[in-house]
Formats: structure tokens, C-alpha cells, sequence
């Protein structure tokens, strides 16, 4: 009788682990495809479920029930879909998990292309291919990482997931016009900045979250040399003091704060006694707002978010006022 119960949970994780590669396997397979327009969207709602069944197979290997239940006595009384089969968790339900292994980043870029599903669900978008790629490019490596990690370098599809060929080249007058993201929806785009505002600089600049590469035009010109789209070398100190003066294209967004966010981090400074009314009236200004492109910006025209230069200047107003902002 254990043997039994042994092969079916041996049957169902195998089936979860291989449901899962093919999952992901799709998503990048349409997402790489050029004559598919609907990139981002399909590669969204195939990750979710790739990253879903990839976590079912975790806890089946763990023996933590993932199904939904309500506890009648001292008997398990699972709840079931309108159709009688047993409700499992969603990926939201998995990384929040106790048992979930996940790590604080990757949980953020999940959490992240979750969110962004559920958006584009509702709306119509025509560029979000170029405004989330970095994220996307860094869901699929983090699944292959635990995809291996706790399955084995077999079930591994690194060898499967090539980079797409490009048609043109890295032009900066495009990528710039690329980052306005014209033509986002106004959710979509107040999705993309709310879920960033609180996110740690830590977990903005980690590649789990955000994959961002530098290309740099090699020519080879000897016969016999190595031709692949893509090398990584070692860098050198030389190489890294050069890599620092030039200047990258890269799909950022200037971090944003909202009013309580930056009152919040006047007073964790000591300044204890700035209010919001206080900064209402600095950027007020005795009539002359401040609300302009250097201080902030106007998120698809609804909420106003202010950069790190608006709160250098209440810092600097607060330093200068410390002797009454500052508990005496």
C-alpha cells in the first residue's frame, strides 16, 4: 500500500515538473516568435501558471497540502470549483507560503508579473513588450535557476531558451522614444509605478527582479574565431572603470514617492515635527508650485509622484528649520 502511494505522488510531481517546463517553454517560444504581436500578455498568463505548477510540484516533493480546506472537527473539508474539483493554490497563495523558499526579490518580480496579469486582463495595451522585458527575461532565468535547484539539471531548459534575433540594431533615439511608453494604458502604467514606489533599491537593481544587459558591437575578422550573438567574459578592473564612464541605454524609471512616503522619512531622519501640511505648504510655495519635471511627475494624469530631488530639497528645508522640526 506505500509503494502505491509512493508512485502516485512520484506520477503527480513528474507530471507538475513537465507541465511546468512546457508552460515556460511556451511562453518564451511565443514571446521570441516575430510573427506573434501578442508578446507580453501570453508570456504573462503562461509564466503564472508555469511558476504555479512548478511550486505544486515543490510542495508535493515537501508533502505540504496546497489544497484550499476548511477544518470540520478534526477532519479536512476540502472546497471545491462550481464544476467539483478540489481548488489548489494560485502562484500568490504559493510564494506567500511559510514553507515557500523563494527569496525576497524573486518573490517581488512574481509578484510583479502577477499584478501586471491581472491588468492587461481588462485593458487593451499596444507597447508593453518595451516597457517590461527586463522583467520578464529575469522571470524566466529565475525559473530555470529553481526549476534545477530542486528538480536536478535535467529537467533544466537553459539549453532551450536562445536569445531572439534583432532586426535593427540598439538605436538610443528609439529607445528613448521606447521609454515613454506611448500608447500604455493609464492602468497598466499606474500599475508599473505604484508597485515600484515601495520596492528597495536593493530589489530594483537586482537582476532576479529587473534583467538588464549591456550590448557592445564585436567584429571578428579572423577565421576560426568563436561567432556567437552573445559572450560573457570576465570583467577586469580596466574593464570595469571603462564600463563606468559610458553611457548605457537602460529601461529605467526615476524612483517615486508620495507625500506621507516622504514626511515618513523626514521624521525617521528626527525631524519629528514635519507634517504633511508642512510639505503641502513647501511645494505650494506662497503661491509659486513647485509641482514641475524636475520635482516630479504626473502619472497618467491622475496622481502626482514626486523624484529624489524633491526630497533632498525638504531635507535641505528641514535641515535648515532642524532647531523647530527637532524634538528639544
Amino acid at each position: 500500500m506505500g509503494d502505491k502511494r509512493e508512485r502516485k505522488y512520484k506520477s503527480k510531481k513528474d507530471a507538475l515538473i513537465k507541465k511546468s517546463r512546457e508552460a515556460m517553454l511556451a511562453a518564451v517560444q511565443i514571446y521570441n516568435n516575430p510573427l506573434i504581436k501578442f508578446k507580453s500578455e501570453s508570456f504573462l498568463t503562461l509564466a503564472v501558471i508555469a511558476w504555479t505548477y512548478l511550486m505544486h510540484a515543490y510542495y508535493e516533493q515537501l508533502g505540504v497540502d496546497y489544497r484550499y480546506y476548511k477544518k470540520k472537527g478534526t477532519r479536512k473539508q476540502f472546497i471545491k470549483t462550481d464544476c467539483g474539483a478540489i481548488k489548489e493554490w494560485e502562484l500568490s497563495k504559493c510564494i506567500k507560503a511559510n514553507e515557500s523558499p523563494l527569496n525576497a526579490v524573486v518573490k517581488a518580480n512574481l509578484e510583479f508579473i502577477i499584478g501586471l496579469r491581472n491588468e492587461v486582463e481588462h485593458q487593451m495595451t499596444n507597447v508593453l513588450d518595451q516597457a517590461v522585458s527586463a522583467k520578464l527575461q529575469a522571470c524566466a532565468l529565475n525559473f530555470n535557476h529553481y526549476l534545477t535547484e530542486w528538480f536536478g539539471k535535467k529537467n533544466g531548459i537553459e539549453n532551450e531558451l536562445v536569445m531572439s534575433i534583432q532586426f535593427s540594431g540598439v538605436d538610443p533615439v528609439k529607445q528613448r522614444e521606447l521609454s515613454k511608453m506611448k500608447g500604455l494604458a493609464d492602468n497598466v502604467y499606474n500599475y508599473i509605478s505604484q508597485f515600484e514606489t515601495d520596492l528597495s533599491d536593493t530589489i530594483l537593481q537586482s537582476k532576479e527582479y529587473s534583467y538588464k544587459i549591456m550590448y557592445i558591437p564585436v567584429s571578428v575578422n579572423h577565421r576560426g574565431q568563436a561567432d556567437t550573438v552573445v559572450e560573457f567574459v570576465k570583467a577586469t578592473p580596466e574593464m570595469e572603470e571603462q564600463v563606468k564612464n559610458i553611457v548605457m541605454i537602460k529601461e529605467s524609471e526615476k524612483k517615486k514617492y508620495l507625500p506621507k512616503q516622504i514626511v515618513k522619512i523626514m521624521r525617521e531622519e528626527g525631524y519629528v515635527k514635519f507634517s504633511m501640511t508642512m510639505h503641502t505648504n513647501l511645494w505650494q510655495n506662497n503661491g509659486h508650485p513647485l509641482k514641475t519635471p524636475i520635482y516630479g511627475s504626473l502619472v497618467a494624469g491622475k496622481q502626482w509622484y514626486w523624484y529624489e530631488t524633491w526630497v533632498n530639497y525638504v531635507r535641505d528645508y528641514c535641515k535648515a528649520n532642524a532647531d523647530i522640526l527637532c524634538n528639544n
